[in-house]
């Protein structure tokens, strides 16, 4: 557990994950600031919701507000590189950089979140619950404030990927594999299955609507 805890995944997962909220913002048009928030609240949402109800005081940017300096650095770093560089960057292809920047950050999140959640002693399952949480929130609470619908209410496969990829890293952690192991096959199964789902269209199957 300690060798996972020095490797920096969590400040990699709050990089992404910020970048995932700029390049949002860009979508938007927003200003300087709207990148600035969009980018922190989508880089320490889903940690923030997992250290208040684990009851960790105070949650991991207070005590240390060195992810919120990355968060701002990414923010800004997008902004100036301008309407005709980010278009560039998403590749002629609109939205495809954000999906896999998401997709990143979501396996990142689910491992480290998962990891974070047993050292503070709590049970497997909860682990796995937290993991989810901190995987998931971030990108919600993202197109929330961005005016978009969340990736989780669009059938998409999101949620199972990072709910799947906090069960292996648990349960290869509970038989007694060394953490390291555990998060790096948790974090190839929640990539690897929201990368199929980008890649093949794939979705769950949806309860059929009752409105006119």
């Amino acid at each position: 557990m300690e060798l996972l805890q020095q490797i920096p995944f969590e400040v990699i997962g709050v990089a992404v994950f910020a970048l995932t909220g700029a390049l949002m913002a860009a979508r938007k048009g927003m200003d300087p600031f709207g990148f600035a928030l969009l980018a922190t609240l989508t880089g320490v949402g889903g940690g923030t919701v997992r250290d208040l109800l684990i009851g960790i005081r105070p949650v991991f940017w207070v005590g240390d507000p060195t992810d919120v300096l990355v968060c701002l650095v990414v923010a800004e770093a997008v902004f100036a590189l301008g309407p005709k560089n980010v278009a560039a960057l998403e590749g002629g292809r609109r939205g495809r950089v954000l999906l896999w920047a998401d997709a990143l950050g979501l396996a990142l999140f689910a491992i480290t979140g998962t990891a974070k959640a047993l050292a503070a002693g709590v049970p497997a399952l909860s682990a796995i619950a937290l993991g989810t949480i901190t995987a998931t929130f971030g990108g919600i609470i993202r197109d929330i404030f961005a005016g978009s619908t969340p990736l989780v209410l669009r059938q998409e496969i999101y949620v199972t990927a990072a709910a799947l990829g906090a069960a292996v890293t648990v349960t290869l952690q509970v038989i007694g594999l060394p953490p390291i192991w555990g998060a790096a096959a948790g974090f190839g199964a929640a990539f690897g299955l929201r990368a199929f789902a980008i890649l093949r269209g794939w979705s769950l199957p949806a309860f059929p609507s009752r409105e006119a």
